[in-house]
């Protein structure tokens, strides 16, 4: 499959992606760990259907040593046993966060406090902030058809 725009090669495409990127990098800094923030990711572009960040997003993992059973668990992450509570109120953010049009109302109150019980304020600005971001990458990547399966773990930093 050919993409049906190279978001680098465009002039104003890559001056927004460049801020994007830069963006991103900021919640590595966070104190949200790193675990939690590629499952977030995983997770919406699961929900997303967007082969190229599932892409990215599985290799960034397991190249920070997420295991191959959490990767593959994250779609039934409910009945999993392998997340912890934490994870699961940020995978429970994430995903009403992303379904967001098919909720009146947007991310239910519930599922917010859930959240704040395991994170901090910082944590959950760079929660928010990480899915927010990868919703964005998902529907730049599904609209320009990028194509998945060649990542390799930094290519973007």
């Amino acid at each position: 499959m050919d993409a049906r725009l190279n978001l680098f090669d465009s002039p104003v495409s890559a001056k927004a992606l460049k801020h994007i990127i830069a963006a991103g990098r900021v919640f590595a800094e966070s104190t949200l760990p790193t675990a939690t923030q590629e499952l977030v990711k995983l997770r919406a572009s699961q929900i997303n259907s967007c082969a190229g960040c599932i892409d990215m997003h599985t290799k960034e993992a397991a190249h920070a040593g997420e295991t191959s059973v959490r990767l593959n668990l994250v779609a039934a992450w409910r009945e999993a046993t392998v997340f912890t509570d934490a994870e699961r109120a940020a995978l429970e953010l994430a995903e009403q966060g992303t379904r967001i049009a098919d909720a009146a109302g947007g991310v239910p109150d519930e599922v917010w406090a859930n959240a704040a019980k395991h994170y901090d304020e910082d944590q959950l600005a760079a929660l928010v902030w990480v899915i927010a971001l990868i919703n964005a990458f998902n529907r730049l990547n599904v609209i320009t058809q990028q194509p998945a399966g060649d990542y390799q773990p930094g290519l973007h930093g």
